[in-house]
């Protein structure tokens, strides 16, 4: 019998996209790219600006702050992120 391809009905999506498509968790971090969306990837935003504006946000305090989890690496907590939304009125 010939090898059959199998059809996937899910779209094109990254493992990385699909990890995370707002089903966010109690705890843990998120990349920056998890919070302002990926459109590559068709991630939706949590808090939809740009890369640009919410770095500034984050510098001028608008936004909560980063944690460093290496030399080049920065997430921020899950919980931050929420108590965030939330207190704009979304519900996450």
């Amino acid at each position: 019998m010939k090898n059959q391809q199998v059809m996937d009905t899910q779209p094109n999506v990254s493992a990385r996209s699909q990890a995370s498509l707002h089903v966010l968790p109690e705890t843990g971090f998120l990349r920056l790219w998890q919070i302002i969306g990926d459109k590559k990837n068709n991630l939706p935003a949590l808090i939809p600006v740009s890369r640009t504006t919410f770095l500034n946000g984050v510098k001028s305090g608008k936004y909560p702050k980063p944690i460093n989890l290496g030399s080049r690496t920065v997430a921020w907590k899950v919980e931050d992120i929420k108590l965030f939304i939330n207190s704009l009125g979304g519900l996450v």
